[in-house]
């Protein structure tokens, strides 16, 4: 069953690399008393999430942080090495948490896996965009066709703020 808006997130743990490690982090870490923006793509340095999707997204951060938003988050069902490696070479002023989801626990939990393993890419998540208040969906923004940024960006986010 896929979430909607008014769903609470169910309880799953991500992979996050930090200065002293590999670390777990629980849906309840990321998303209790917070505002959250969270968005999924299909894969770190893939074509579209890497020059359309990302970008959009810092661009419009300190606009979404001005809103009321406490954490910019991006999830993929990528390893936390891989996720570390795109935060390092896209998140030059640290706006975001890349949260590694390996194994799309969170991912299928909510719905949104996505099997792309016709082009050799396994199980993948939907590309979509959400806010998310104290652990429930507020708003959802899923992208009709993984390879477009045309309703799960940045710009569409911020304007739903």
């Amino acid at each position: 069953m896929t979430i909607k808006v008014g769903d609470k997130l169910p309880e799953a743990k991500f992979r996050v690399m930090t200065a002293d490690g590999l670390q777990v982090r629980t849906t309840d870490d990321i998303f209790k008393g917070k505002k959250v923006a969270l968005f999924a793509v299909p894969g770190a340095y893939t074509g579209t999430c890497h020059k359309m999707h990302l970008p959009s997204i810092f661009l419009n951060a300190y606009a979404m942080k001005d809103k009321g938003i406490n954490t910019i988050a991006i999830v993929s069902v990528n390893d936390a090495f891989v996720m570390n490696a795109w935060k390092r070479d896209t998140d030059q002023r640290d706006e975001a948490t890349f949260l590694a989801d390996g194994n799309a626990e969170f991912t299928k939990a909510i719905g949104m896996e996505l099997d792309g393993s016709g082009n050799g890419l396994g199980i993948r998540s939907h590309r979509y965009s959400m806010l998310v208040d104290d652990g429930v969906v507020k708003k959802l923004n899923l992208e009709p066709a993984p390879g477009k940024v045309e309703v799960s960006g940045g710009d569409t986010l911020l304007g739903q703020l």
